[in-house]
């Protein structure tokens, strides 16, 4: 899926959830009932226990003074002493106190309060009335006086105490299974919003993949349900407008019958890759022509001509896929054309042969028994030579391979010198590799709408005997030789060594096909990067939609593990294999890089002009970014800048410089 890190909008940085307030808001109702509850309740018993302790006081006072009036003088001071004694001791009372009429003790024993077991400031928080029963003492019709007796509350505070307790207990556990179930049930019944919620971020970074399932209430299933039905929409959308702008696409630069490029896209890939000066690098033409195939046609029909030109294509598409860079089309009938960049004349003769025998193989099997030929005719490129002097130094070379009649291919200039052969470049690149002296160059990514470069884009250069050689002169045959895998392992350690030099500049590396397809290398680049720590996120690492589309598992796996490290990552080199753009819902990709065969000349070519403002659009409503490259003239320039590119680079915007050099 295509991947931005995840953002929290400002307004919703300390915002409750609704579980959350839910829970508060329940919670405390909940836990304010069982306090009422407890306050209650512990009124209740107090006033009870006070009733009762009062009672009793009365009860013990009402006995004594029927003792001291009819059992014993109450006169006897001594002898009410004795009873007073006798009763206090008993334990059941905290005074007995026996007043004569001017309120004076004649007898009577008290007891501290601070004897009492329970706690202190429980007995202050109880504070239970201690109420004196009273009872006079008489003798015939005579008052003698009045006995006060106070009730130990000891038992009562212990009564209290436990009870109170119970309730605090009691209390707890209530509240804390109530707020227990609560919260079980609160989660259970909101669990679809995390799951929305969840989605509707993935809406947000344009992942229409994800589902709610889990079912809740009513309302909540659907609203799921509406949730679901969107994604599923927008998905079909976006793939809709993936399959459409593809199919025009194809519609214009692919040939209908062969699936190769069309005439047209292949001169316009070709242009760029020849007369461009950003990208000018040595290379081959070449044009293959099918002998009788007039006659072929006349013989067997449209369709089965039709099926022989597919047949061919099948062929020649393998020989392009197994070499590097490679691009072939159709031209018009039974003529196709190849370019093979980085190519020396002398290897492209030996491939080519190889190529014919094939083509000649398959080509007399369908058409027997009429006789049949392959013909080609190869150029190479050369300083100053344009695709017109090209292709008529490639035309030149197949009527010369018509003239000799059967199967063959004639290379033009055979006398050309400055070339070296294959195993003179493999030890060339395999020295530098060796030496490290790979050098490193850098070009800027600019946008208008910043002043500072989005990122600087890393070139690998090999001195030669008079310049230095771009990566795009080297690198194929590096692919070819399986050097490219040391190659780019060199420029991810001189990399990482700059940008820990330099922590805030943002730097771009382009892996190779064969890189990314080496679990090895993967391994050896994930060490590498994870142990460099955080400056690994200034660090754009770009796949070629080539590579992913050729290798979709391998790349799935990189671009995962380089997103879990914070990496980003960009398709590199957008839109020249012609690839559907369903891989983007899979990979997590930060920005997408169109190449140069989309920008060259856009102000005048519409059908690219279309293709660039079509996949900005895609692109931007799945929040990836776009940018473009091989930007040599200000009008390409203005052109994408009206179309909303979000960045670019050229040699109109700034030239490759030597990083070492700065």
């Amino acid at each position: 899926m295509i991947g931005n890190r995840a953002r929290i909008h400002p307004t919703q940085r300390g915002a409750a959830s609704l579980r959350s307030i839910l829970l508060l808001f329940t919670g405390t109702l909940l836990l304010l009932v069982l306090a009422a509850g407890f306050v209650t309740s512990f009124g209740y018993f107090r006033t009870y226990v006070s009733e009762q302790l009062a009672g009793h006081a009365q009860d013990g006072a009402t006995a004594v003074g029927l003792s001291l009036s009819n059992a014993i003088d109450g006169r006897d001071p001594v002898a009410s002493a004795s009873l007073i004694d006798a009763v206090f001791d008993s334990g059941r009372y905290l005074s007995v106190r026996y007043l004569d009429l001017n309120g004076e003790e004649i007898a009577g024993r008290t007891m501290p309060t601070s004897e009492l077991p329970t706690p202190g400031w429980f007995r202050s928080l109880a504070d239970l009335d201690l109420t004196a029963g009273e009872a006079e003492v008489v003798q015939g019709w005579n008052r003698l006086g009045t006995v006060e007796v106070v009730s130990n509350p000891k038992r009562a505070y212990q009564d209290l105490w436990r009870i109170t307790l119970g309730l605090v207990v009691g209390t707890l556990v209530i509240g804390g299974l109530g707020l227990f179930v609560l919260f079980l049930l609160l989660t259970r019944t909101l669990m679809p919003l995390r799951a929305l919620e969840q989605q509707a971020r993935a809406l947000g970074q344009r992942d229409f993949r994800k589902r709610v399932t889990t079912q809740s209430t009513r309302e909540l299933n659907q609203v799921t349900a509406a949730m679901n039905q969107m994604a599923d929409d927008l998905g079909r959308l976006f793939d809709g407008q993936g399959k459409l702008i593809a199919h025009l696409r194809r519609v214009n630069n692919e040939d209908p019958i062969t699936g190769l490029a069309s005439q047209r896209a292949f001169d316009q890939r070709l242009k760029t890759e020849v007369e461009s000066e950003e990208r000018a690098a040595p290379g081959v033409l070449v044009l293959i022509k099918f002998a009788h195939f007039a006659e072929y046609n006349q013989s067997f029909g449209r369709n089965e001509a039709n099926r022989l030109l597919s047949s061919m294509a099948k062929s020649i598409g393998a020989f392009v896929t197994s070499h590097a860079g490679t691009f072939a089309g159709r031209r018009n009938g039974a003529e196709f054309s190849l370019f093979i960049p980085g190519a020396q004349p002398a290897d492209a003769k030996i491939w080519c042969d190889e190529l014919l025998q094939r083509l000649d193989g398959l080509y007399a099997d369908l058409a027997s028994p009429l006789a049949v030929a392959v013909h080609a005719g190869i150029a190479p490129t050369g300083a100053g030579r344009g695709i017109r002097e090209l292709f008529a130094s490639a035309d030149e070379a197949l009527r010369s391979a018509q003239e000799r009649g059967g199967t063959c291919c004639v290379l033009s200039e055979p006398d050309s010198e400055g070339h070296h052969n294959l195993e003179t470049w493999r030890a060339i690149i395999a020295q530098a590799i060796r030496d490290q002296s790979l050098a490193i160059w850098m070009q800027p990514m600019v946008s208008e709408h910043h002043p500072e470069p989005i990122y600087h884009q890393v070139f690998s250069r090999l001195d030669g005997p008079e310049v230095a050689l771009k990566a795009s002169a080297f690198v194929p045959l590096a692919e070819r030789f399986g050097l490219i895998g040391d190659i780019d392992r060199q420029v991810i350690r001189k990399v990482l060594a700059r940008l820990r030099r330099e922590p805030t500049r943002a730097l771009a590396i382009s892996l190779g096909g064969a890189s990314v397809a080496s679990e090895a290398f993967r391994d050896d680049m994930l060490t590498m990067l994870a142990a460099c720590g955080d400056e690994r996120i200034n660090l754009w690492v770009g796949i070629s939609e080539h590579t992913i589309h050729h290798h979709r598992k391998e790349a799935g796996i990189l671009v995962k593990a380089l997103v879990r490290l914070g990496v980003p990552v960009l398709v590199d080199r957008f839109g020249v294999g012609g690839v559907p753009f369903s891989y983007l819902r899979n990979l997590t990709v930060q920005a997408l890089r169109i190449d140069n065969t989309f920008v060259h000349d856009i102000d005048t070519h519409d059908d690219n002009r279309f293709y660039v403002e079509s996949v900005l659009s895609i692109a931007h409503s799945r929040g990836v970014k776009v940018f473009a490259t091989g930007v040599e003239t200000a009008a390409e320039y203005s052109v994408l800048c009206e179309l909303g590119i979000d960045g670019a680079m050229g040699y109109h915007l700034g030239r490759p410089y030597a990083a070492d050099n700065q």
